[in-house]
């Protein structure tokens, strides 16, 4: 060994010769005169030689296996493109087929290649994100996910994979060599198996190439002017306010936090976009809306794998893209409702057809609620109008059907005077047993779908959706209404365990009065007309006894005289989250009867809004109602402010009552009008 720890071992030729025994104990004494570290180095070295040779060896192999594959497939594919028995569907283009199948089968392998590759190709349907950062996998017990079926070997691809220009859609045919049966040809289950498997497909065809297809069915858009009053632009400046602080520290996110001016994530759908659509084409914000426009054009993914609940998904974006195409007739509102419709629908696969409460948009499963086997029974009753718009708006009648299902369902369980209880199982589609009945939260919204949902198919005679309506309010009328013991307030309580009263309302129940009277212009009995009246008199003492003017989000009842107040609120009840039930229902009365008190009483609460809510950066839900000192703000702009709160403020002091038309539009339950269709024949 040298001084400065290098090593010279020289080997003579005697050495190599296996039969050279001094020679092989020379070299083992030079090797054993090593430092053990210098030693292991000399072994590692050795080692990653040898497996790099190895991975070389074994790289070539595999390229030329490749290579081999390929040209095999390439001699192959003239005769998986020909097509022995034609497939015919509705938007068939037998004329353009043949073309294309004399070409192909004329094609030499090498010319097929060529073809492949379009050099203008049209741009795809979904633009993925490679940087969407992905959650964990769900590990609920009850997660569902669609099953693989497979293919039905008939050999007609080009139904599936060449466009409209000529050139074969190679990405949407991944992994697809031999066409499944015409989605027609499916029954219901396949047919919902299959909408699932090809979340970018309608039809068996890319969404784009299907809208394409029954483009005279497309709506044309509506035309709004603007605010025509002070009182209107008072609110469209409430809007501009609480958009700016949106745009400035929360875009793209689902809400604001106007105090601590930063943003709110809940599902990473960018709801305040999406639920705001509607409200700014209504009031004319062209710029605002343009901008909205765009990012959901750009940047809305539905890919990530995240749990999100179908209910507030369906009503929130859902309804929000479905109520934004109708208005402006922009088909790409349409495309992001079908695959989001799509990527819904793993929640039906349950084993009585009740959908699972949650949902992971990415990686297409469904499962019951993390706290318990149970769904709400409001959210698997609202969810109804959407998916049936869906349906008419593409001519794709799978989401029709599968909530027709959840309504029949429902219609045949056993209720109390038509009364449900607020939570369902979606595996064995029953009620839970004693389950606590009410009009407000978890089973508020079934009562009102079931109104709105029989103006949205044309006002049948006998439609159960009628029957159970009427039969409900009855159970209201008999079960669940009330009278202060001084002021005669008139209210709604709930049943505890179904049988046991108790004089508590949420602000949620608020909505009750709009829609009575929606259903008074539509033919229901003057006992509706009265309870709406008398219940619409309560919910603005609700915000009226308090010293800020506005509501807290439950109000507790009187039963006897002996109690202090006839109305009273709890300390932890006490916040107001901006919602808009009450407001919604004034609406409904002034669009329906032109009375303008009922505009004075909104523009009364809305003044409190801005008193006590309005921040520097947007509107912020509060945590006490009852001091206007110590309001207690709670930080956050809920999205529902944007599509209802101030969307109802705005057509509530419009100078036209019928600046959306009750009688061609219907409102889902987060304020987003779609259109009423005529009844089916």
């Amino acid at each position: 060994m040298k001084e400065n720890g290098h090593i010279t071992l020289t080997l003579s030729s005697g050495a190599v010769a296996s039969t050279d025994e001094r020679g092989r104990k020379s070299l083992r004494r030079a090797w054993n005169q090593l430092p053990r570290c210098q030693r292991n180095l000399i072994i590692l070295g050795v080692t990653a030689f040898c497996v790099t040779v190895l991975l070389c060896l074994t790289g070539d192999q595999l390229i030329a296996a490749s290579i081999k594959d390929v040209e095999e497939k390439a001699i192959a594919s003239p005769y998986q493109l020909r097509r022995e028995i034609p497939l015919q569907n509705p938007h068939h283009h037998p004329d353009k087929d043949k073309d294309l199948i004399a070409a192909a089968a004329a094609a030499t392998p090498s010319a097929l290649d060529r073809r492949l590759p379009n050099p203008n190709p049209e741009p795809a349907d979904d633009k993925f994100d490679g940087n969407i950062a992905y959650g964990e996998a769900n590990s609920a017990e009850n997660v569902v996910r669609v099953p693989d079926t497979p293919a039905v070997a008939l050999p007609a691809l080009l139904d599936k994979t060449v466009d409209n220009d000529g050139s074969i859609d190679i990405l949407n045919n991944v992994e697809e060599p031999i066409e499944r049966l015409p989605i027609e040809q499916l029954d219901e289950r396949e047919q919902l198996n299959e909408a699932i498997r090809s979340p970018l497909h309608l039809g068996g065809i890319s969404i784009k190439r299907h809208l394409k297809k029954i483009q005279p069915l497309l709506a044309k858009g509506q035309h709004f002017h603007g605010a025509t009053n002070e009182r209107q632009s008072a609110v469209v400046a409430a809007f501009k306010h609480s958009w700016a602080g949106y745009q400035k520290y929360a875009w793209g996110h689902d809400n604001l936090k106007p105090v601590s001016q930063f943003s709110h994530e809940w599902f990473g759908l960018g709801l305040t976009i999406v639920d705001a659509l509607d409200t700014m084409y209504i009031m004319g914000l062209d710029e605002e809306f343009k901008e909205a426009r765009d990012w959901v054009d750009l940047s809305l993914r539905f890919s990530t794998k995240r749990d999100v609940n179908l209910f507030e998904v369906t009503i929130r974006v859902l309804g929000g893209l479905l109520s934004a195409y109708h208005l402006s007739g922009d088909t790409m509102f349409l495309s992001k409702s079908a695959e989001l419709g799509n990527r819904l629908l793993p929640a039906f696969l349950s084993p009585s057809g009740i959908p699972y409460s949650d949902v992971n948009l990415g990686d297409l499963s469904a499962h019951s609620p993390k706290w318990s086997p149970d769904s709400s029974t409001s959210e698997v009753t609202t969810i109804q109008l959407e998916f049936r718009d869906l349906s008419r708006s593409t001519n794709i009648s799978i989401y029709e059907n599968v909530v027709n299902k959840v309504n029949e369902k429902v219609h045949e369980l056993d209720k109390t005077d038509g009364l449900v209880p607020i939570f369902i199982n979606a595996n064995t589609g029953t009620f839970r047993n004693y389950a606590t009945i009410s009009l407000g939260a978890r089973g508020d919204s079934y009562y009102e779908y079931l109104l709105k949902q029989w103006i949205q198919t044309g006002r049948n005679d006998n439609d159960n959706l009628i029957l159970d309506y009427m039969q409900a309010i009855d159970g209201v009328l008999t079960k669940l209404m009330r009278r202060t013991p001084r002021e005669h307030w008139v209210y709604i309580g709930e049943l505890i365990n179904g049988k046991d009263f108790k004089p508590k309302m949420d602000h949620l129940t608020c909505y009750l009065p709009g829609t009575l009277i929606l259903g008074h212009q539509n033919g229901m009995p003057d006992s509706h007309l009265i309870l709406a009246r008398d219940l619409l008199d309560t919910c603005y003492q609700t915000y009226m006894q308090h010293p800020t003017h506005l509501a807290a989000e439950i109000s507790y009842f009187a039963l006897t005289d002996k109690e202090e107040h006839d109305i009273y609120v709890k300390p932890n009840d006490a916040h107001n989250l901006l919602r808009p039930e009450f407001i919604e229902s004034l609406y409904y009365f002034y669009a329906i009867t032109g009375n303008r008190t009922y505009q004075d009483m909104g523009w009364t609460i809305f003044q409190a809004f801005e008193t006590h809510a309005k921040v520097n950066a947007g509107y912020t839900s509060l945590g006490n109602v009852r001091n206007t000192q110590n309001t207690r703000m709670r930080d956050l702009m809920e999205s529902f402010w944007l599509s209802e709160t101030l969307k109802y403020f705005y057509l509530l002091f419009s100078d036209n009552r019928k600046e959306i038309d009750l009688d061609q539009w219907v409102f889902n339950s987060e304020g987003h009008p779609l259109p009423v269709y005529p009844p089916k024949t």
